[in-house]
């Protein structure tokens, strides 16, 4: 059984209903190709844009009971395929914005809203509140499901983010980004499969998009067979740097063969040695 995953690796415009306008003929563009779920780069509402000025800064935070969130439930309704929005969120909860992603399965429904961990308070996102905690939810994309989880972007430098995912039950984890990447983080992003035997989608901007150069990737989490000799590459797609719609394939079933007999993932921690980590030393 596989699931296509599109990459909607795009430039963004300049106000809201262009972003709405571009992201609905990228989704339309993804549901012809056949896609099962559509992956957006991050905060697509305003094109990853992060002022200084706090009052320009809330105009452009959105709820996600926003009409632009709105459209892409229904959307993802009318295409029968799941989409995983993202925008900077204007949440009652939080005195700053957030950086949020909310994904709608095929029928509509919310499944998942994730906020940035992981901010990079150090730089543009000092700006932003950090979210609270990671989810897991089952994707029910019509001949079968996936556990799905979400991580954002600098999530990936932690490798807490998607081991709290895969011990959640996480097979797949999919992770809107802005930033290069390059080879380091696609060695971070390949790290996190290999070490959780879970496959990471990363959407990013295409190059042209200021410090972004594409190559939206899939690691499907499976280093080995048992048939074939010596390993294989667990990168099965990586998109060039050029803006555009891309559909990449993960076969589940190999990656669920591969995680119920290897070693990876939870089968041999000692979290009662791990105690240093929950410390602020």
């Amino acid at each position: 059984m596989n699931v296509k995953i599109s990459f909607l690796q795009l430039i963004s415009g300049k106000t809201l209903e262009e972003q709405l306008n571009i992201g609905v003929r990228a989704c339309e563009e993804a549901k012809e190709k056949g896609a099962d779920i559509a992956l957006f780069p991050e905060m697509w509402s305003d094109g990853y844009y992060l002022p200084a000025d706090e009052d320009e800064l809330n105009r452009l935070a959105i709820s996600k009971e926003s009409h632009f969130i709105e459209s892409f439930k229904s959307l993802a309704e009318k295409l029968e395929m799941a989409i995983g929005i993202t925008f900077l969120e204007k949440a009652e909860t939080c005195r700053k914005p957030l950086n949020s992603v909310i994904f709608f399965d095929r029928t509509g429904k919310e499944i998942l809203h994730y906020s940035k961990v992981h901010t990079c308070a150090f730089a543009d996102e000092a700006v932003l509140d950090g979210g609270e905690d990671f989810y897991v939810a089952e994707l029910d994309f019509g001949r079968g499901s996936i556990k799905i989880g979400s991580m954002i972007c600098f999530d990936r430098e932690f490798p807490e983010s998607a081991r709290i995912l895969m011990l959640k039950g996480a097979e797949l984890i999919l992770q809107p980004n802005a930033c290069p990447l390059e080879i380091n983080r696609l060695a971070a992003l390949r790290t996190r499969a290999y070490e959780n035997m879970v496959a990471v989608a990363t959407c990013n901007y295409p190059k042209g998009h200021p410090d972004c150069n594409g190559h939206s990737v899939l690691f499907d989490g499976v280093p080995w067979l048992p048939e074939e000799p010596g390993v294989r590459d667990m990168c099965v797609f990586e998109a060039p740097g050029d803006a555009g719609v891309y559909i990449a394939e993960l076969d589940i079933d190999q990656l669920r063969r591969h995680r119920s007999r290897d070693v990876m993932g939870d089968r041999y921690r000692h979290p009662e040695k791990y105690k240093i980590l929950s410390e602020r030393l």
